[in-house]
């Protein structure tokens, strides 16, 4: 997973299935999701890329996507927004979710 800024943003979610994590470094709500996001990358490697917005460094991008509270995670397929959630996501209901757009 990389974190990305607001300049790379189009281009890493213009094709295919992107999960992008809007975090912040201090959110310990964040820290437990990024551990999870390590597992559900293996699981889903080579259908879905993952990256992560640091909403501190990217207010722009965060209220574009109306990013209220963190950690938030965003679905797109190919540079369109799918589903939003909002909160720690378990690695369960998230890979299952993302099954739908393979």
């Amino acid at each position: 997973m990389k974190i990305i800024k607001e300049n790379e943003f189009e281009k890493e979610i213009k094709e295919g299935v992107t999960l992008v994590d809007f975090f912040a470094t201090w959110c310990m709500p964040c820290r437990m999701m990024g551990q999870i996001l390590e597992d559900i990358a293996q699981g889903v490697e080579g259908k879905v890329k993952i990256v992560k917005v640091d909403v501190d460094e990217n207010p722009n991008l965060a209220r574009q996507y109306g990013v209220m509270s963190i950690p938030t995670l965003i679905i797109f397929k190919d540079g369109k927004e799918q589903e939003k959630h909002i909160g720690v996501w378990q690695y369960e209901d998230c890979i299952e979710t993302l099954k739908k757009y393979f």
